[in-house]
C-alpha cells in the first residue's frame, strides 16, 4: 500500500511539474467527488425508504424519520462509499488506520473533544453576539419540535454519525488528499469539504446557511488534527462522537428547563 504522506517523500526528479501538478489535481477532484457521492447515495437511500414506507401506508414519524436518516445516510450511505473506495483501492482498514486507542490515542481524544467544544461554543457565542444570522440544523430543529428524537440523536453520535461521516471524511477524504499534500494543506481542505456538504442539512438563507459552514469549518480542524497525530480513526470518531452528543445533550436540557420555567 502507497504511503498516505507521499507528498513528504522527495520528488525523485523523474515526473514533470506538470505530472504533479496533474495527480494534485486529481485527488481534490476524487476527495470532492467522494464527498458528493457520500451525500447522494445517502439521500438516494432515505427517499426510496421513504416512498417505500408510504407505499406500505407507514407513517413517518420524527423518530423514524430520524432512524432512517442515521441508519441509510450517515452509516450505509458514508460507511458503505468509504469501504467500496478502500476496496476498489485494494486496500484494507490499515489505510484508515482501525485498532483499538492507546492511552495516548485517548488522551488525544479528549484534548481533542476540549478543543472542538471551545471552539464550537465561542465561535457560535461571537456569532449571536454579532447578531449575525446562521443556517439551523434540521437534526436540531427537529429535536426542538420533539425533544424525544435528541434522546435517540446522543447515542448515536457515538454509533453512527461519528464512525460514519468520519471514516467517509477524514479516513477517506482527508487520506487522499494527504497522499499529495501536507498535513497542514489537507486537513483544512478535507476540513471545508466536510463542512460544505452540510449546506443541504442546514436551513435559512445562502448566506445564513455560509455562516454556519465556517462555524463547522472549527471543530472539524480538530477533528482532522487528532485524526494526523493518530493515525487512527477511532479517534476522530469518538471525538466528533463526544462533541456531538454534548450538543445533542445542551439543547435537550435547555428545551427541558424552558419547559419547567
Amino acid at each position: 500500500m502507497p504511503s498516505r504522506h507521499a507528498s513528504e517523500t522527495p520528488n525523485s526528479g523523474d515526473g514533470s511539474t506538470r505530472e504533479r501538478d496533474g495527480s494534485l489535481l486529481r485527488s481534490l477532484v476524487v476527495s470532492v467527488l467522494l464527498a458528493a457521492v457520500g451525500i447522494v447515495v445517502g439521500f438516494g437511500l432515505v427517499l426510496v425508504a421513504g416512498l417505500v414506507l408510504r407505499v406500505a401506508g407507514i407513517e413517518i414519524t420524527p423518530v423514524l424519520s430520524i432512524v432512517l436518516s442515521l441508519v441509510l445516510a450517515t452509516g450505509i450511505g458514508f460507511g458503505g462509499v468509504a469501504l467500496l473506495y478502500i476496496r476498489y483501492r485494494e486496500y484494507d482498514f490499515s489505510y484508515v488506520g482501525f485498532r483499538v486507542p492507546t492511552l495516548r490515542e485517548l488522551a488525544y481524544t479528549a484534548v481533542g473533544y476540549v478543543a472542538a467544544l471551545s471552539l464550537g461554543l465561542s465561535a457560535t457565542a461571537a456569532i449571536s453576539l454579532t447578531g449575525v444570522e446562521a443556517g439551523t440544523n434540521n437534526a436540531a430543529q427537529l429535536g426542538m419540535e420533539n425533544p424525544e428524537v435528541l434522546l435517540l440523536l446522543i447515542p448515536a453520535s457515538f454509533l453512527l454519525i461519528g464512525p460514519g461521516e468520519e471514516l467517509l471524511y477524514r479516513g477517506v477524504v482527508q487520506n487522499r488528499l494527504r497522499e499529495r499534500l501536507p498535513a497542514v494543506a489537507a486537513i483544512p481542505l478535507a476540513s471545508l469539504i466536510f463542512a460544505s456538504i452540510h449546506y443541504f442539512s442546514l436551513s435559512g438563507s445562502p448566506s445564513a446557511r455560509l455562516v454556519s459552514i465556517s462555524l463547522l469549518v472549527l471543530p472539524t480542524l480538530v477533528f482532522g488534527a487528532v485524526y494526523e497525530l493518530s493515525d487512527n480513526i477511532v479517534v476522530p470518531a469518538l471525538t466528533h462522537g463526544a462533541y456531538n452528543a454534548t450538543l445533542f445533550s445542551l439543547l435537550y436540557i435547555a428545551l427541558q428547563f424552558s419547559q419547567m420555567a
